[in-house]
């Protein structure tokens, strides 16, 4: 049980978990309020695949940003863009799959918005704590 009781990589894991919803986030709800305010497409298998690909890709871009604090460009896109897939994933689906139980689709509404930020926090935060730990990677530096 030691494994899980590394307080500073639980702070460390969070402020990852952190960097990555913000940069999913603008991605993943940038698509979903483009369909919902300028077009008349409402199928979520049209844009749920759009926003998880866009979210991740922003992700991508905020960490490398971030991460050429500490080395040059093609290290911070490279490292960036090698960060944990799984974690990215888990993520947009849990934001998405969140939003469509909230509200039967995939909308922005005020009432959503910090249940989906939560869910989309807190389902990849272990797996990032784990990894951490046992690899010592951080998306952050």
């Amino acid at each position: 049980m030691k494994f899980w009781t590394h307080k500073d990589k639980w702070h460390s894991s969070a402020y990852n978990t952190l960097v990555c919803l913000i940069g999913c986030a603008i991605g993943d709800f940038g698509t979903i309020l483009y369909f919902q305010l300028y077009t008349n497409i409402k199928s979520i298998l049209v844009i749920m695949p759009i926003a998880i690909i866009n979210g991740i890709l922003t992700s991508i871009i905020l960490e490398t940003i971030i991460l050429l604090k500490i080395m040059n460009m093609k290290e911070a896109l490279k490292t960036a863009a090698g960060m944990s897939l799984i974690s990215m994933i888990s993520m947009e689906l849990a934001m998405n799959i969140t939003d469509i139980i909230l509200e039967g689709s995939l909308v922005i509404t005020l009432k959503s918005v910090i249940p989906v930020l939560v869910v989309g926090f807190i389902v990849p935060w272990p797996y990032n704590y784990w990894r951490l730990v046992k690899f010592n990677k951080s998306c952050c530096g």
